[in-house]
């Protein structure tokens, strides 16, 4: 069985049930059904199968995120922003890291780790502005 061919067939369905209105979900899976109707029964068959089958299952509703995580997303834009020397960006970058810190204390468990990733990127952008990267 061609698993690449199937997998991109499959994708493609899937990003047209989640983005298409008018998807027909009974013609795509047939459209998947066909790729692998001259396969043999085996594991990779029985496993499309199974993927065809979920093609059906409807995709989760979007995450609903916390005002806690948009004001640390504004906070993170924000600093991103700064304009200045070079020292000012690395001070602002980690002013507004100890404030996402300290907003993801205060955030539920499910979003105290999506918050603190946020300053991941100021962490290293910081670092490069203050001449200390990358340390080889």
């Amino acid at each position: 069985m061609d698993v690449a061919r199937f997998n991109s067939a499959f994708a493609e369905a899937r990003h047209q049930r989640d983005s298409d209105p008018g998807f027909d979900l009974a013609a795509a899976q047939q459209a998947l059904r066909d790729l692998i109707a001259g396969e043999p029964e085996g594991e990779d068959r029985a496993w499309a199968l199974r993927m065809i089958d979920k093609l059906a299952v409807p995709p989760p509703p979007p995450r609903e995120y916390s005002p806690l995580y948009h004001e640390a997303g504004a906070i993170h834009a924000a600093a991103l922003a700064v304009g200045g020397t070079d020292e000012e960006r690395a001070d602002a970058l980690a002013e507004a890291r100890h404030k996402i810190w300290a907003i993801a204390d205060r955030a539920s468990h499910e979003e105290e780790a999506d918050i603190r990733a946020m300053t991941r990127a100021l962490d290293h952008i910081e670092t490069m502005l203050r001449g200390r990267w990358p340390d080889n």
